[in-house]
Parts: structure tokens; sequence; C-alpha cells
């Protein structure tokens, strides 16, 4: 505008130097053919005209330069228009869109950012830095050097757009995987002065894309078939198949290409179990999960045996897209299982022998050992003056009562195992031990163990009184039977209600026994551990039957020459 004005000055003091050189030029002619009255008139004259000759020309240039000012301004005026327009546009744009808008002023190196900075970021106006130094700050520091680069590689190539996905820095401290979108301004030199970018949050879109990714992967690499289909069924109502894994080929033979747009029914044959197949393509008509076992054949030929699940899949809108179905080659497990059914037939029929052995052995036993024990009950009578004979008659009478106690805890032991609906009932534990305590009264008194009884008004719900007496009696027996002859014997039997378990506990500070050579046998039939002439291997065995006979559990702690401590819990409901 400076120059403008210099320019029309510069015009004007021109052309008025021009008209006074000319008048000049007249008056010095005139001077000298002329009076001093018309000199002074012509110089009035003159004077007059120079002034009406600027002021025509001045007007001139004033209106020569209205009218270019005019067309400037209207220029203007529809210039600002057009940016007020845009400017409204943008401002609706950004409103309207859930994108984060920066503009980046290139030159000033300074940014405007829209509301989204906060919507979606969570950044308020006085945490929003507005320099290009403040956005690459918050950049994930794996994508911060790259997409930095990438940026000012696009600026200084000057393309059209530009876009880029990173990680940019939430205000909680978090990071969203964002698409940033830019395009650069040029001004009229093709110089890039500016750079709109829209920011969009695409953190949802990428754990979806994880997660795809992640189930490709599953379906790739898995040991079974997999098997995708469309929803539109064939003649024998099994839907095409689109896509299979590298494991169908495995199993099956067929590769990818060979089966796409089939119908898999070529897996099955005659041999194939007709009722779970009907079941599947039922489940396929009425759109239903369903899980089948069948005879497949591969494609020489081979028959397999196949778990086969078909599962519908279905959209956000709740409508049916395809079908997934999983084959499994369970062959080997049906061997196993058909292997393991026959060994359980056997067993059940072994186990049905042994009992009608053992009710034949108890039943053929008891006669004759009765007719023993009279026998022998009319020997004790007649007096017997040989003492070989008699220590053979003592002998013999030893040996038939020992049998005849073995035979009676055999019948226990089968009545146990045979009938485990055993009558129960609520016992107090103190009854229990005070039975059995009148029972062993003489082998206490013998033995004098020092007795520590701590079972007041602590009762188990749901037992059996006679199981429970016989339990106390053979650990009892036990602790007096292996007792450390060079020590007194000490004996603790508690017991303690801790959440719902009645916990019972006999300790004593006998012989021990060697768990880390007997743990695991230390409840099995005919099992001895100590020298001792009464043992007959069956007692503990007989405990642990009639425990786990009422719901309960037993368990043992032992060292050799301390003392042994077991621990039975039933449940107190």
């Amino acid at each position: 505008m400076k120059n403008f004005s210099n320019k029309i000055a510069i015009t004007y003091v021109i052309i008025l130097l021009f008209v006074a050189i000319i008048a000049h030029k007249f008056i010095a002619d005139f001077y000298y053919q002329s009076s001093v009255d018309k000199i002074i008139k012509f110089t009035f004259i003159k004077d007059i005209v120079l002034v009406i000759i600027s002021g025509l020309v001045f007007k001139l240039i004033l209106l020569r330069n209205y009218n270019k000012n005019k067309h400037i301004f209207r220029n203007l005026r529809e210039s600002n228009v057009e940016i007020l327009k845009s400017n409204e546009r943008y401002d609706i744009v950004a409103k309207a869109t859930s994108d984060t808008i920066l503009d980046w002023h290139l030159e000033s190196d300074s940014i405007v950012w829209n509301n989204g900075i906060h919507d979606i970021f969570g950044y308020d106006e006085k945490n929003v830095g507005n320099s290009s130094t403040w956005w690459f700050g918050k950049l994930h520091p794996e994508d911060s050097l790259k997409t930095s680069i990438d940026v000012y590689a696009f600026i200084d190539k000057r393309e059209e757009r530009w876009q880029a996905e990173y990680r940019f820095q939430c205000f909680d401290g978090s990071f969203k995987y964002v698409l940033n979108r830019g395009f650069l301004v040029m001004d009229k030199t093709g110089n890039p002065i500016r750079m709109i970018g829209a920011i969009q949050d695409i953190s949802k879109q990428k754990e979806e894309e994880q997660r795809l990714k992640l189930l490709e992967t599953v379906i790739t690499n898995s040991i079974e078939a997999v098997m995708i289909m469309d929803t539109d069924i064939t003649d024998d109502f099994v839907p095409k198949l689109l896509y299979v894994n590298e494991a169908f080929t495995k199993i099956t033979g067929y590769s990818e290409a060979e089966v796409l747009f089939k119908s898999p029914s070529f897996l099955f044959d005659n041999n194939s179990e007709s009722f779970e197949l009907e079941r599947v393509k039922t489940a396929i008509q009425n759109y239903e999960e369903c899980i089948a076992e069948t005879i497949c054949k591969t494609k020489k030929g081979k028959g397999f045996w196949g778990n086969l699940t078909v599962v519908p899949v279905i959209d956000n809108e709740n409508q049916h897209t395809h079908w997934i179905s999983f084959l499994r080659d369970i062959s080997v497990e049906k061997q196993k299982q058909k292997e393991r059914e026959q060994l359980i037939k056997e067993l059940t029929q072994n186990n049905h022998d042994l009992k009608q052995f053992s009710y034949i052995t108890s039943h053929n036993l008891r006669a004759p050992l009765s007719n023993l024990t009279g026998l022998l009950n009319l020997v004790e009578d007649i007096p017997i003056d040989n003492p070989e004979l008699k220590e053979i008659v003592n002998g013999f009478s030893t040996s038939t009562n020992l049998l005849n106690e073995t035979v009676n805890d055999l019948i226990k032991v089968i009545i146990i195992k045979d009938n485990q609906a055993v009558i129960k009932e609520k016992v107090l534990l103190k009854e229990v031990f005070e039975s059995v305590f009148s029972q062993l009264n003489y082998l206490i008194s013998l033995h004098k163990p020092i007795l520590k009884i701590e079972l007041d008004e602590v009762y188990i719900p749901n037992t059996n009184k006679s199981y429970l007496e016989s339990i106390f009696l053979n650990l009892l027996t036990n602790s007096i039977k292996y007792k450390d002859e060079e020590r007194p014997l000490k004996v603790s039997i508690t017991s303690e209600i801790v959440d719902d378990q009645v916990i019972l506990q006999f300790k004593d500070n006998g012989i021990g026994i060697d768990l880390d050579r007997n743990k695991h046998k230390i409840f099995g039939l005919y099992q001895r551990f100590h020298n001792h002439p009464d043992s007959k291997g069956l007692g503990l065995y007989l405990v642990k039957s009639q425990v786990e006979a009422m719901n309960g559990t037993i368990s043992v702690k032992s060292t050799v020459n301390k003392g042994t401590t077991f621990t039975i819990k039933f449940k107190n409901e």
C-alpha cells in the first residue's frame, strides 16, 4: 500500500512539473512582448488554470485508484465470505466427526486441536501443547521415531495425502491405537504451509484384529481338523466347505483344493453311524450345535473314529452366517475305551469270583473250626501227663484260635466291602471310648499306659457306632502291642471340630513305622511291619475300610523309635 501511495505522489508531481514548465515558457515569451498588467493578469490566469488542471489530474488519479480499490475490496469481501463458509464447514465437520483434528502451521510450528483431544484422549486445554514437540512427545516410544520420519518425509516430498497407524498417549498414561490421515495445504508457489490431520481411535479395531489373528493362528496350528462352511444346504442337507486347515489334510488326506465348495459328506460311508449323521443333519436344519461320534474315512479309504462338532456362527445382528466344524481323530481313544471296558468287565468278574471264594472259604472253614474248638475244649478237661503231648495240644489250641480270629476278621472285611450302606447315627465319641476301655480293661491294667483323653461332648453325625468301636479297639490295641519297652507308653486320643469336619487323632510314643519303606502299603491287606507274634496284618486294613465306609479319611505320620499318629476326618453334617 505504501509503494502504491508513493507511485501516485510521484505521478502527480511529474504532471505538475510538466504543467509548470510549459507555463513558465509561455510567461517568458509573453514577458518580453507584454506590459506589466498583462503579465500579472496572465500569471493569475495561469495559476487558476494550473490549479484546475491539478485538480482534474488529481481527481482522475483518485477516480482510477477508487475503481481499483473497489474491485480489490469486492474480491476481499467475496474471499472473506468463502473463508467464513469454509471455517463454518470446518467447525461443523470438527464437531460432527469423532476424529481428533489437528491444524499444524508449519512456519510457526503451532498446532490447533479440536475437542477430540479432550473427548478421546482426556486432555484439557491447559494440558495440551501447541507445537509439534508436544505431539511427537505423546507417541509411543516404539512408534515415535518411525512416525516422525514419515511425517517430515511426507512434508518434504510435498505429497498430497499421508496416513499412518501409531499409539498415542492419553492423559491417564494409557495408550490408544490411532489412524492418522493428513494432507498438506500449499501456498501459491507450491510450498507447504499447513498440515491438516484427522486422528481416529482404532483401539477396538486393533483389539479385534489381534483377536482374529490369534484365532487364525489357533485354527491354522490346531491338531484338530477345522472346517468352515457356508449356510447354503446341499442336496444331502450338509453345507459346502469354504475353508479347511492343515490338520484336515493330515487327518483325511484331502487337500484344500480338492474339497472346497463341496459337501463334507465324502468323509462318511456305509460304515458310519447313520443315527449320528442324521442327528447332525437335523441340528444343521435347526441351526443348533451338535456333537457326534462316527466312523469316517480318509482319501485312501482307511476308516477311523472321528469326533465331529458342528457349531453355527452368528453375527452381531443375530443372523446365521457360517458353520464351523471340528473333526478329531479319536481312534486311539476308542481303542483304549474298548480295552478299559473289557478290563472293567474282567475285574468285575474277578471281584465277584473273589467274593464268592471268600464266602465259600469262610463258610467252609467255620464249620471245621467250630468242631476243632469244641474238641479242644473237651481235651482241656482231660488230664494229660505226657509233657510233650500237652505242649502239642497247647500249640494246636493256639493255632486254632489264631485261625478263628483271622476268619472272623476276613468276614468283617467282606461284610464292610459288600455292604457300603451301613446303619448310621449320631454317636458321642466319649461313649465309644468308654465301651472300648471296658473291653481292654485287663490289657490296660497290665501295661498301665499314660492316657490323655479329650473327647468331651464331641459327636460324629451319620456314622456307625460298631465301626467306631472297632477303629478305637484296633488303634488302641496296636499302641499297646507295639509300645517301646524302654519307656512308659503314652497314648493321646483327642478330637476337635474344624470348619465342617470332625478330626479324631490317635497318638502314641511307640516303636513307630518306617514310612520311607512302607508308606505305600501301610493300609494294605496282610502287611506286617514288625515281628510281633500276634500280628496278622489285618488291623489297619480293617480300620481304613471302616473309615471309608463312613465317608471319612485316614492318614498316618510316624517316626521310628518316636511314635505314630493317626488322623481320621469325618464330615460334620
